[in-house]
Parts: C-alpha cells; structure tokens; sequence
C-alpha cells in the first residue's frame, strides 16, 4: 500500500472533504428545486429579480446611512472629513460582512433559478417572456 493510500484512508481524499462542504448546499438546492421547475418563465425572472431586490433592501439602511455621511462631510473642511470617510470605512465593512451571510442564505435557491434557467435554454431553442417596464424602458431609449 503506498503512502497516498495511507494517508488517504487516515484523512480521506480532496474530494471527499471537498463534498463535505459542498454536501449541505447540494441538499438545499435539491429541495427548493421542485418549487423552480414549476415556475412559468416569467415566475422564474421574477424570483430573480426579487432576489436582486432582497440583497438591496437588505443593505438600504447602510447606504443610506452611507449617503448621509458624505453630504456631512461635503459641508466640512478637507480635515474635518477624515473621522467620517473612516465611519464611511466601518459601515462599508459592516455591508460586506452582511452581504456575505445573506448571499450564503440565498445561495441555493439563486443556484436553483441559474440551473432551471439553463436547463431551460438547454429544452427550448426560444424561450418567451412578457417585457418589464424595466425591459420596455429600454427598448424606448
């Protein structure tokens, strides 16, 4: 038995930790995935988009908090400014502190959508959806 084997059967392969960590996302996914696959097309770009809306409401107290510091410090001298653009530093690590979480929160299900949406495309040489205001805006610009 070679070294590799050994070592391999002590603390298991890089796969097998591997799947570890990958094993409790692939049962989430796995279990919203029924409700995705009977969404119509427009029920799927729509559950998309309300993820995107989630993650920014999520974060909307911090930038607004964001936004109100650098009026502030507008009205002040240039070394005035520095104790705010340093609390301006904090609030923006405290986002991506939460923004991590919460993207880990929503990781299955925004997996389930990318994967049901390429499955689809993989089905159907053209796939219709009605245009959002946001898509008609566009088309008018």
């Amino acid at each position: 038995m070679g070294f590799n084997k050994i070592i391999g059967s002590l603390f298991g392969s890089k796969a097998d930790r591997d799947m570890k960590v990958v094993q409790p996302y692939l049962e989430k996914v796995l279990a919203v995935e029924p409700e995705i696959i009977t969404l119509s097309n427009d029920g799927l770009r729509e559950r998309a988009q309300n993820l995107k809306a989630g993650i920014q409401e999520f974060i909307k107290e911090d930038k607004t908090e964001i936004n109100k510091l650098k009026e502030k410090a507008e009205a002040l001298d240039i070394w005035e400014r520095e104790d705010i653009f340093n609390e301006i530093d904090k609030i923006e690590e405290r986002i991506d502190e939460k923004l991590e979480n919460h993207l880990l929160t929503i990781l299955p299900e925004a997996f389930a959508i990318v994967k049901d949406t390429a499955r689809r495309f993989k089905e159907n040489q053209k796939i219709e959806v009605s245009a959002s205001e946001f898509d008609q805006s566009l088309a008018t610009a």
